[in-house]
């Protein structure tokens, strides 16, 4: 079984809640002794989970960030789902996908899966090339979704995207070029939302791959919007519809 270090309070205790056993230590700052510590050592405790007094400097070493907070956890790497299509067999209601074409910073990679945790969404799909995998850091900003949304690292992203058209995904872009506003497209029945890096967006072959394209709304000096907060603009506009569909 793989290893792999997470860090800080939230996703820490996320996976002391969901899988208690795979945590194999956590590592606690010893000089820290205020509310929060003293509340995490006893929820630690209860799980049974083997603690570690450590120094920062160590804590350090461990997870590679100064962010640790004091803690810091060595764990067994859990397998959300073995594949897309099992994901998708087992979906509930319509599939709501988003597709993150050339994320390459940890940290909003951790805020996008955050945020479709909370959208419910079933599945963030990726390249394998070009893009960032679950890591420490990855896992730290995400507060616990890394353990609760399946993360997919894809040869051929387009030909992926191909095959969800097959099971009757409609695949939406994202593009400030686009002619038709997020408004203006109905995201009740299976989508995917597909989403580019900062600056470059999608990739060309990505873009073409789309049934279609749409802009968000931008009324101010700025261009465009981090991918965390556009996908959360997005995923919570799909949310809203069906919700009001199913009212």
């Amino acid at each position: 079984m793989s290893k792999q270090i997470l860090f800080g309070f939230h996703a820490v205790t996320v996976r002391l809640k969901s899988a208690p056993k795979s945590v194999i230590e956590i590592h606690v700052d010893a000089t820290r002794r205020d509310q929060r510590m003293r509340q995490f050592v006893e929820r630690a405790r209860d799980a049974g989970a083997k603690l570690i007094d450590s120094d920062d400097e160590r804590l350090q070493k461990l997870c590679g960030s100064h962010r640790h907070q004091g803690v810091v956890a060595r764990v067994e790497v859990i397998a959300i789902s073995h594949s897309l299509d099992d994901t998708l067999d087992a979906a509930f209601g319509p599939a709501l996908l988003l597709v993150l074409d050339g994320i390459t910073d940890p940290h909003n990679l951790g805020a996008c899966l955050r945020v479709a945790d909370a959208a419910g969404v079933h599945a963030v799909i990726a390249p394998k090339d070009h893009a960032v995998g679950i890591n420490a850091t990855v896992a730290k900003v995400a507060s616990g979704a890394a353990d609760t949304v399946p993360y997919f690292m894809v040869t051929n992203l387009a030909r992926t995207l191909k095959e969800l058209k097959e099971r009757d995904i409609r695949i939406i872009g994202t593009s400030d070029d686009a002619q038709r506003s997020l408004y203006d497209v109905d995201l009740t029945g299976p989508v995917a939302l597909v989403f580019g890096a900062e600056g470059d967006g999608m990739r060309q072959l990505t873009g073409k791959t789309c049934d279609e394209l749409v802009r968000l709304p931008m009324a101010g000096a700025v261009e465009s919007l981090n991918v965390s907060v556009a996908s959360g603009v997005c995923l919570y506009e799909a949310v809203r519809q069906r919700l009001k569909a199913a009212a």
